[in-house]
């Protein structure tokens, strides 16, 4: 309760600290170097430390968190309300300074490994895109010269061999050994899915909670891995609607006058969540 409260704006190579000294009352607003970031907080008494949830925050909480500190990671769209001037790294961290001492529904600190799976998520996702575009140019250049072909990986690739076979009658070589490298990238980037998949279920294996979560009936390895990843720490939420409210599959809602009423799915919260 005694832990002096400090408001931190992260950036790549220069961190904006506030906070007010609890012997003097002087009101600090500086920036730290990336290299002398932690060790300005080394010798420190453990304080209570605002973030913006957003790149890198998870590793500087943990390393805060080792040093006895108490780091609260909070949704940038919280801070932003006390940010009631123009936009600076100071402004920012005042902000955050002041946001931390608000009761708020904090984002739970991830570990390395719940790191790690949300980002092989991001590449599968990657992957996956790139393969369409790479698929349905494919399909659009095949079908100028009179191939067509049905819409999806699966149809593409039983009807690809047969077609290129027919097609080499009439093209310029130069083309057909592009359009054969084309192909030749969609399966590689098929392996590469794959490859991630397989990592996934090898880490399936390993934690408990992504055994758990896969037993219900309808839920699968890219979901239970991807909630237990996003979620982190679950003894943040004290039941399963503030989850849904997290997670963004909870109407949105609109009031005055005492009326309140609902609308579509919010799809706020954790998009990779709610993406499966």
């Amino acid at each position: 309760m005694n832990a002096t409260p400090v408001g931190i704006d992260i950036a790549k190579n220069v961190f904006q600290v506030h906070y007010v000294d609890a012997q003097t009352g002087e009101i600090v607003n500086r920036p730290i170097k990336r290299a002398q970031f932690l060790e300005h907080f080394a010798n420190r008494a453990p304080c209570l430390i605002g973030m913006e949830a957003c790149g890198s925050a998870h590793h500087w909480a943990r390393q805060l968190t080792k040093m006895g500190h108490e780091v609260r990671l909070m949704p940038a769209q919280f801070v932003k309300a006390f940010n009631i001037r123009n936009k600076s790294d100071a402004a920012d961290a005042k902000a955050i300074w002041l946001a931390v001492q608000q009761p708020c529904k904090a984002v739970a600190i991830k570990t390395e490994m719940q790191q790690a799976v949300l980002m092989m998520h991001r590449q599968r996702e990657q992957l996956v895109k790139f393969r369409t575009m790479q698929i349905n140019g494919l399909r659009g250049m095949l079908v100028e010269f009179g191939e067509a072909m049905g819409k999806g990986r699966s149809a593409l690739g039983k009807a690809i061999p047969d077609a290129l076979t027919r097609v080499e009658e009439c093209l310029p070589k130069v083309l057909i050994d592009t359009l054969r490298e084309q192909w030749a990238r969609i399966e590689k980037m098929d392996e590469e899915i794959v490859t991630i998949e397989r990592r996934l279920r090898e880490w399936k294996k390993e934690d408990k909670a992504v055994k758990a979560i896969i037993e219900i009936p309808g839920v699968g390895l890219l979901t239970a891995t991807a909630a237990v990843a996003m979620i982190g720490d679950p003894k943040a939420f004290r039941s399963g609607r503030e989850f849904a409210a997290w997670v963004g599959i909870v109407p949105k809602q609109t009031g005055s006058g005492g009326k309140v009423n609902l609308h579509g799915i919010s799809k706020r919260g954790a998009p990779t969540c709610a993406r499966y």
